[in-house]
C-alpha cells in the first residue's frame, strides 16, 4: 500500500508512558460520558480524548451518542448529544456498565441519560453552572430543580463556571468549549499534553494557523483549570500487549475505508446514509493515495448499478450503504447473483424498518440480507465482530467475491461505525490486492458460465478478452450465457449458484468455543456484540455457572459443527439487537412467538429448540445486562428444564 503511513494514526512500539503523575490515584479502569447540546463538539473531544489514551497504550472503546434528529432543540433531554469513552489497564471490547465520571454541557441532556440508565449512584458529574444565573427565570428554575434531584439520586455534582472561562479566550464558546474540556480531561486522567496538541492541530489542519493556535490555547487553559478547580486526579496505565507490533487507532467506518484500499478495489460507489457516510468521507479524502475513488451516486439505485458495471468491467468494486439503501439496492443485487458478477456490500446496520432509528445501533438487517431478493438469490454473509474484523473482512469479501463470482455483504452497525478502539497495525502483504486484469485470450470452447457440477465454480471471461465475448443478462441462462427458459437450464442454474455456498462452507472451522465445551447454557452472537457477551460470560463462569459462548462471522453459509457443539448444552441462547416477542407478553404462545433474527435461521438449521434474548432499544448491549440475563435464565432452568427466557 501506497503513503500508508500517512492513512492511519500510528503508536509506535517505542512509545514512552509517563510514570504516574505526582497526586495521581492509580486506577485500572474508568468510563467517561461528554453530553452537550447537539453541534457543541462533544463527540469530537471524546473522540480526541479517546486517541490520545489508545496511543498512551490504553485499551480504548468509545461509542458516540448521537440524537435521532440531525438538529434536535437546543437543552431538551431527548437532544442528548455527545460520547461515552471505556478506557482502561486492559483491552476493551465493549462500552462497559455506567459511567464513572460526566462532564455536561447542561443539566437537561444528563436527564436522557440518567433515563436510560448510563449512571449509576456515586457517579461524578462536571456541569455547566452558566444557566443558574440565566436571564430566562424558567431555566434558571430548571437547573436548580434538575441539581437538586441529581443530587438525591445519588450523583456528585459539581457545578463550575466552564463557559465564563472559555469567554476569556473566544468570543462563542460553542466553538471552543470541547477543546476546553479535552483540556480538564487531560489534566484529571494524566494525559500526554503533547499528543493532545498534535491531535488538535491534526483536526484542524485544514484550518489556519490562527485557529489552531486558538483551540491549544483553550486546551491548555481547560487543563490548568482543572489543576485549580478539580480535586479528581487519576491515571490509568497503558496495558500489556507485544511492544514489537505498534498499534493503530480508527473507528469502524475508518477500519472499512482502510479495508478498501488494502483490497486492491479501487471504486466505492455509494448514496450517502447515516450511519456508513463517514465511510465516504474517510474515503473521499484518502482512496485517491492507492489510485482509488468514491462515486456519489444521484441514489442508492445508481450507485449498485455503477458498482456492478464496474466489476463487470473487471475491477471488483464497493458499494457502502445501511438498511434503507439496502432494501433499495435488492434487485440489483439479484442482478449480481444472476448474472454472477463480482460485488462487495458494506451494510452499516441501523433501526429499523423504513427510516427507523438513524442514528441508533441495530442488527435488524440480518433476514434482509440473506432473503431479501426474489427467488433463490444465494449471497456470502459475513459479520465483523471488531473493528478490526471491519479492515479485515472487506479484505476478504472482496477475494471471496471474485473466487466464487457472488455478490459478499458484510455486516457492521453503528456501534462499530462510530466505535473508537486500538488494534495491532496489519502489515500488508501481496495477498490482499487484486490481480492486474486478464487480458489474455479466452478459451472460445469454456463456456462464460462453466460450472463445476461438483463445487458450482467457474472462470469468469473479462470484457476485453479475445473470444471471451459473452451477453450479460440478469434472465434465466444457460451455460453460454443465452436466454433459456427451460425447466433443465433454470434448475442447473440454480443448482449451480447455491452450489457456491456449500463449497465454501467445506473450507470454514467450526467455531470457537468461549469456556468449556458442554454445560448448562450456551449463548451465541454475532456481529459488534462480542466483547460485550464474552465478558458477561466470564463474570457468570466466575461465580461458578456453567456457561459458555460461540460467535459467528460467517452467517452465509452457517459456520460448520454447530448442531454438534448444540448437543453438549442442555440450552442454547441466542443474544442479539433486534426483536423478539417476549414470550409473557399478551397472546404470544410458543407458536405465535416470532424469534430473534440468528435465533430464527439457527432453529431452521439445525432443528434445535434454540432460545433468544433481544432488545431493540437504539443502545449497544452493557455486560452488565447480558450477566443478568445469563444468571437469570439459569436460575429459571433450575426451576424448569423447560424453560423460555
Amino acid at each position: 500500500m501506497t503513503n500508508q503511513s500517512q492513512l492511519i494514526d500510528v503508536v509506535e512500539a517505542d512509545t514512552v508512558v509517563p510514570e504516574v503523575r505526582a497526586g495521581a490515584v492509580l486506577i485500572q479502569e474508568h468510563i467517561v460520558e461528554i453530553v452537550s447540546d447537539s453541534g457543541e463538539g462533544a463527540q469530537k473531544c471524546g473522540q480526541t480524548f479517546g486517541t490520545v489514551s489508545g496511543k498512551m497504550g490504553n485499551g480504548v472503546w468509545t461509542v458516540e451518542i448521537i440524537p435521532a434528529e440531525i438538529q434536535p432543540p437546543a437543552r431538551e433531554p431527548e437532544g442528548a448529544s455527545g460520547i461515552r469513552i471505556r478506557f482502561g489497564s486492559k483491552y476493551m471490547t465493549n462500552m462497559g456498565d455506567e459511567a464513572d465520571f460526566v462532564v455536561a454541557f447542561n443539566e437537561q441532556v444528563l436527564k436522557g441519560r440518567i433515563e436510560s440508565g448510563a449512571f449509576k449512584k456515586g457517579t461524578v458529574i462536571l456541569l455547566e453552572n452558566m444557566w443558574a444565573s440565566d436571564p430566562a427565570e424558567v431555566i434558571r428554575e430548571q437547573y436548580q430543580q434538575a441539581v437538586a434531584e441529581y443530587r438525591e439520586a445519588g450523583f456528585i455534582i459539581h457545578e463550575l463556571a466552564i463557559e465564563r472561562e472559555c469567554l476569556k479566550l473566544v468570543s462563542d464558546p460553542r466553538k471552543g468549549k470541547n477543546m476546553f474540556v479535552l483540556g480538564m480531561l487531560c489534566h484529571i486522567y494524566s494525559r500526554d499534553t503533547e499528543r493532545a496538541l498534535a491531535e488538535i492541530a491534526k483536526i484542524f489542519a485544514k484550518k489556519s494557523e490562527t485557529v489552531i493556535r486558538s483551540n491549544h490555547d483553550l486546551f491548555k487553559a481547560g487543563y490548568a483549570f482543572a489543576r485549580e478547580n478539580v480535586d479528581y486526579h487519576w491515571e490509568v496505565p497503558p496495558y500489556t500487549h507485544d511492544e514489537s507490533k505498534p498499534l493503530v487507532v480508527m473507528s469502524g467506518n475508518q477500519a472499512i475505508g482502510m479495508g478498501v484500499m488494502a483490497s486492491g478495489m479501487e471504486l466505492v460507489s455509494m448514496y450517502p446514509i447515516t450511519p456508513a457516510t463517514s465511510a465516504s468521507h474517510y474515503l473521499a479524502d484518502d482512496f485517491h493515495m492507492t489510485g482509488g475513488f468514491v462515486h456519489q451516486a444521484e441514489d442508492e439505485i445508481a450507485a449498485i448499478g455503477f458498482a456492478i458495471g464496474a466489476s463487470y468491467a473487471g475491477k471488483t468494486a464497493c458499494t457502502i450503504t445501511s438498511g434503507p439503501g439496502i432494501a433499495l439496492k435488492t434487485e440489483m443485487i439479484g442482478l449480481a447473483v444472476m448474472s454472477e458478477v463480482p460485488l462487495v456490500i458494506v451494510n452499516v446496520q441501523r433501526g429499523g424498518p423504513s427510516t427507523g432509528l438513524p442514528t441508533k445501533v441495530e442488527q435488524g438487517d440480518l433476514l434482509a440480507a440473506l432473503y431479501g431478493a426474489t427467488g433463490d438469490s444465494p449471497k456470502i454473509i459475513i459479520a465483523a465482530a471488531t473493528i478490526s474484523e471491519c479492515f479485515h473482512f472487506v479484505i476478504m469479501a472482496r477475494k471471496l467475491a471474485e473466487a466464487f463470482r457472488i455478490p459478499v455483504i458484510v455486516l457492521t452497525d453503528a456501534n462499530l461505525a462510530t466505535g473508537v478502539q486500538p488494534f495491532d497495525r496489519p502489515e500488508a502483504t501481496a495477498e490482499w490486492f487484486a490481480g492486474p486484469i486478464d487480458q489474455s485470450a479466452w478459451d472460445k470452447n469454456v463456456s462464460a458460465y462453466d460450472w463445476d457440477e461438483e463445487t458450482g465454480l467457474s472462470d469468469r471471461p473479462i470484457p476485453g478478452m479475445r473470444g471471451g465475448e459473452y451477453i450479460l443478462t440478469g434472465l434465466a441462462h444457460n451455460r453460454r450465457s443465452k436466454i433459456a427458459y427451460d425447466t433443465k437450464s433454470n434448475q442447473l442454474g440454480c443448482d449451480m449458484r447455491s452450489r457456491k455456498l456449500a463449497t465454501l462452507a467445506s473450507t470454514l472451522n467450526p467455531p470457537e468455543i468461549n469456556g468449556d465445551p458442554e454445560g448448562d447454557l450456551l449463548v451465541v452472537s454475532w456481529g459488534s456484540t462480542l466483547g460485550t457477551i464474552e465478558e458477561a460470560v466470564e463474570r457468570a463462569r466466575a461465580e461458578g455457572h456453567k456457561v459458555s459462548s460461540i460467535h459467528l462471522r460467517f452467517l452465509s453459509p452457517l459456520e460448520p459443527g454447530l448442531k454438534a457443539i448444540f448437543s453438549k448444552f442442555k440450552h442454547v441462547l441466542t443474544v442479539e439487537i433486534n426483536y423478539c416477542d417476549d414470550p409473557d407478553s399478551p397472546m404470544i404462545t410458543d407458536e405465535s412467538r416470532r424469534y430473534a433474527q440468528l435465533a430464527m435461521i439457527l432453529r431452521a438449521q439445525t432443528l434445535v429448540d434454540i432460545d433468544c434474548w433481544s432488545v431493540v432499544s437504539g443502545h449497544p448491549l452493557q455486560p452488565g445486562k447480558i450477566h443478568e440475563v445469563i444468571t437469570t435464565h439459569l436460575e429459571k432452568m433450575k426451576e424448569n428444564p423447560d424453560v423460555r427466557t
